[in-house]
């Protein structure tokens, strides 16, 4: 057997230093794990993880996955997966859309931890905290549970070895150049969506439609300076043998708030405020406002607390990559990728909050500029391969992102096969993406449907799914003559209501049972002919 290796803790606090016992022995702790990721000589072994033999059964698999939902909330799949074998059980915490983030799917993912193949525990961003808890508690299964001391780091991992090629992983990024964005709403929208086009000529990438773009963003520079003068410090203080601004821009992760942060924080205050800090490291909370705390608003929650640079770094989680769907296809953009972007903006006790990687886009990545970025193929979602074969597409809002891409796709190839577009939003003034090239696709003939759905251009709300219902007789027309089924969006809402509107149109018009028109999706699913990209 071969002996794992454990990070050897070294006094690195001295006694005299202002902390108890107790502190001094985890902070101690806390910097051998930090300054020495790989162990060092003379570690301690530890006994090997138990084999799961890798066997079939042992293994996770979406199709024998009945948590394999993403609008099912994470204690149902739990719940479900009782009494499975880890690999099932790590499958079921994840977020369950197979968005392809982690550089796997939920299932593969699930089972490259079982097998110890992978051993990051922070890749499936989606999930968030609550499947990082879960993950956790399930390492110690098979023998991942972090060594010494017992909180351990944010810090990322040593990356696997790949093999992949240079911009076809998110462990391989090449960098390429960022070419413009432009609004698509009209003044007036309650949105702010951008076209954003970027140049791949140099980086020598390509991509096929249904592929996704992954991007690694910079966090703004706003907030890196609040959390900065909240800590006291320096910006170019040396962490990581770099200046702490450019770290906490580009390395970490500034929301959510991590555990680690937590943990470091308890170790770092005393009385009301270190219960709280422990309650909230579990996850509990004491104040009701858990969910909304990043990175900034928990220093502020502990305004007397001022952990040294480093440690607070290594309490950060890793800035991890952003996957977006493409929408543009390379038949017809020689050298380009196009993407949709929502620039995510909300405001939390009179606070800006900002998404990362949407307003990176939308706001701050200047043309001209580098980007880190790769190609992530598809997993399950493509264009027939026969071009005869109809295709439906649902895709409200951003969801039609690759949608557009298809049917650049289907124009530039001459596909024969007969498109139908659901696109939604909530006013068609002001919210209508892309409304000159889908009529221009309509008069070429590429485009043969096209049904719009807003849900604020009226006294009623109108969705995509009401649209469905509507034509359902055409639809379940289209669908006997074997067309592909196509649904790009949210998955917690609109993924599962629209999915109920299909079974609904196949039971009413199909002449089958609620039963069998369930059974006829799932089918559908199991021959490729109903293909999801959910986020």
């Amino acid at each position: 057997m071969t002996a794992h290796p454990t990070t050897q803790i070294y006094a690195l606090i001295p006694d005299t230093a202002p902390f108890s016992a107790e502190q001094r022995q985890w902070l101690s702790g806390f910097f051998s794990a930090a300054l020495a990721p790989g162990g060092v000589p003379g570690a301690v072994a530890i006994d090997p993880p138990p084999d799961i033999g890798g066997a079939s059964s042992d293994l996770a698999s979406n199709d024998d996955a009945p948590w394999h939902d993403p609008s099912m909330a994470i204690g149902e799949r739990m719940k479900l997966a009782e009494g499975k074998p880890v690999a099932p059980r790590l499958m079921a915490a994840m977020a369950q859309q197979d968005c392809g983030q982690c550089g796997y799917n939920c299932a593969d993912y699930a089972n490259a931890l079982a097998l110890k193949s992978e051993e990051r525990l922070n890749l499936c961003v989606p999930g968030g905290k609550d499947t990082m808890r879960v993950l956790k508690s399930l390492a110690a299964e098979i023998g991942a549970a972090p060594a010494a001391p017992a909180v351990t780091s944010g810090a990322e991992p040593a990356k696997q070895i790949t093999t992949a090629a240079p911009g076809r992983s998110r462990e391989t990024p090449v960098e390429v150049t960022f070419i413009s964005r432009k609004r698509l709403n009209a003044e007036g929208s309650e949105k702010a969506t951008f076209h954003v086009e970027f140049d791949l000529v140099e980086a020598g990438l390509d991509y096929v439609v249904g592929d996704a773009f992954g991007l690694f963003p910079t966090n703004d520079l706003g907030l890196v300076d609040q959390i900065i003068a909240m800590l006291g410090a320096s910006h170019v203080a040396e962490v990581r043998g770099r200046q702490l601004r450019d770290v906490l821009t580009e390395d970490v992760s500034l929301s959510p708030a991590p555990d680690s942060l937590f943990e470091l924080l308890s170790f770092l205050t005393g009385g009301a405020q270190r219960a709280k800090a422990r309650a909230l490291a579990t996850g509990e909370d004491p104040d009701g406002d858990a969910e909304t705390l990043d990175v900034l608003a928990v220093l502020q929650k502990f305004p007397g607390v001022r952990p040294h640079p480093e440690a607070f770094v290594e309490a950060l989680e890793p800035l991890q990559p952003r996957l977006y769907s493409i929408s543009s296809s390379i038949k017809a953009n020689p050298g380009r990728v196009s993407l949709t972007v929502d620039a995510v903006r909300y405001q939390i006790n009179k606070r800006r909050r900002l998404g990362v990687a949407s307003t990176f886009l939308g706001e701050r990545a200047a043309p001209g500029g580098k980007v880190r970025a790769y190609i992530q193929r598809a997993h399950a979602f493509a264009l027939p391969a026969d071009p005869t074969k109809p295709v439906i597409m649902v895709g409200p809002g951003t969801g039609v992102a690759p949608f557009r891409a298809f049917l650049q796709d289907r124009w530039a190839d001459r596909a024969t096969g007969p498109n139908w577009l659901f696109y939604g939003h909530q006013r068609q003034a002001t919210d209508f993406f892309y409304a000159d090239e889908l009529d221009a696709m309509k008069k070429a003939g590429i485009l043969g449907r096209l049904s719009l759905a807003w849900s604020r251009d009226g006294s009623e709300k109108i969705y995509v799914q009401d649209r469905m219902r509507e034509n359902g007789a055409e639809l379940w027309r289209w669908l006997s003559d074997g067309a592909h089924f196509y649904i790009c969006g949210d998955a917690k809402r609109m993924a599962k209501d629209v999915e109920a509107a299909l079974v609904d149109v196949i039971s009413g018009h199909g002449g089958r049972s609620a039963d069998e028109a369930v059974a006829y999706v799932q089918e559908m699913k199991k021959a490729g002919r109903y293909q999801a990209d959910v986020y």
